[in-house]
């Protein structure tokens, strides 16, 4: 599905989830703590049915929405020896209205080419995920993790058709309708990082985790590229978060995706 890019907001994060602590710092017995700032531009696709009746609407989402008005990113990390725990939050609210399109369908019929829709579509969402840390060997950079995500999402659709419209319903030619979504998954992963150059200042940062539960499954991926100047390492890498949902639910599949840049601070 065709996804499309949008301009977004710079962002708070209190830690880097994707960038852990050399391994020599993890060894002693003393807490430590990540925290970044960084700018995300994520994009948005899927697909989301509008009930189920005769003048019930169904959306491509990536080609509704193009505008992304805020965003926020956060996680907290914090660990001690080989155990440690992070938090990350994830909120979007994208918003488009247009004048004339035919990229959705009333009742299971897509608008023929002599019919067209004036749309207000929004979407609001949240990913909250929460889960434990284990570093099975302190000499090396890769962690185990273990948690759940919480998924909220509201999307709201007005359109009113213009045209040839007779062969729609009447209660299907203007309407105004929502759909939300409320999700719990288990998640496990691994994240971590490959050091090379001289002094291993340079690295590729990696994040990966499969889970399912409310969800059919929903996958995340983060990886990119850093360079290290101690306790600052900036770092430039791609966030892709993906659901499948289960049968019955109004969203079918849901994906945000998008290029992000981190100042990361470590003490």
């Amino acid at each position: 599905m065709k996804a499309f890019h949008a301009t977004a907001v710079a962002a708070l994060s209190t830690a880097a989830a994707f960038s852990p602590a050399p391994a020599a710092a993890q060894a002693g017995g003393v807490w430590q703590f990540d925290a970044a700032l960084y700018l995300y531009l994520p994009s948005v696709s899927g697909t989301t049915r509008f009930g189920t009746g005769d003048s019930d609407a169904a959306v491509d989402v990536s080609k509704l929405l193009e505008t992304l008005n805020t965003t926020f990113q956060g996680t907290f990390e914090a660990r001690r020896g080989q155990w440690g725990g992070f938090t990350d939050f994830f909120y979007v609210d994208f918003g488009k209205t247009r004048s004339a399109t035919r990229d959705l369908s009333i009742g299971g019929i897509p608008l023929p080419a002599d019919v067209s829709a004036a749309t207000d579509f929004s979407l609001k969402g949240t990913s909250w995920t929460l889960a434990g840390v284990w570093r099975p060997d302190p000499a090396s950079p890769l962690d185990v993790i273990a948690g759940v995500r919480l998924l909220d999402v509201k999307e709201s659709l007005a359109w009113q058709l213009s045209g040839n419209i007779g062969q729609f319903p009447v209660t299907g030619q203007a309407r105004q309708q929502e759909a939300s979504l409320h999700n719990v998954d288990g998640i496990v992963g691994v994240k971590g990082r490959f050091a090379f150059g001289p002094g291993g200042r340079w690295f590729v940062p990696y994040y990966a985790d499969v889970g399912t539960g409310d969800s059919k499954v929903t996958w995340q991926a983060v990886a990119g590229i850093g360079y290290s100047f101690g306790t600052l390492s900036v770092v430039g890498g791609w966030r892709h978060l993906d659901y499948k949902m289960k049968n019955g639910k109004p969203f079918e599949t849901l994906t945000f995706s998008g290029p992000t840049f981190a100042a990361v601070f470590r003490w």
